[in-house]
């Protein structure tokens, strides 16, 4: 809340109340742990994909994923992790890669391109889908695109 209190310049208040009604409205999904509460987008509203969609373009992100999501293997999901994932702009984009037999050169060389089109770091991890579940369960992310 602290962030993004800075970041928007808004009240703690004002941030609990609006991601309360974003909650009510369905399009973000919540969870209790101890004393924190936790927000995610929920995937399976009808409007996620139309917002998914302006986030992405909104930070270049698509452009990334249709370049690294081509001719590079069984690839299944793709993740933005780390602070673009909580919403916090960053001058780094964390990617997390789901799939089998990816071609890690193919990804290195996309990845050095993507960031020179959009003027930004690249960090990228590939994992197993029997990898996924743990990593999910410890970092926040976002999904971004999906086979």
């Amino acid at each position: 809340m602290r962030n993004l209190e800075s970041e928007f310049g808004e009240s703690t208040n004002a941030i609990r109340l609006e991601l309360n009604r974003l909650e009510a409205a369905g399009l973000l999904n919540s969870e209790v742990a101890g004393n924190k509460k936790y927000f995610r987008a929920n995937t399976g509203h009808p409007l996620f994909t139309d917002i998914n969609s302006i986030v992405r373009k909104t930070v270049g992100i698509d452009r990334i994923v249709e370049q690294v999501t081509s001719n590079v293997g069984d690839l299944q999901e793709a993740y933005l992790v780390g602070d673009l994932a909580i919403g916090k702009d960053s001058s780094i984009v964390d990617l997390l890669l789901i799939g089998k037999a990816i071609d890690r050169s193919y990804v290195s060389s996309l990845v050095q391109k993507a960031e020179k089109h959009i003027e930004r770091k690249i960090r990228y991890l590939i994992l197993e889908d029997s990898e996924k579940s743990d990593y999910l369960s410890k970092n926040n992310a976002l999904l971004i695109w999906k086979a």
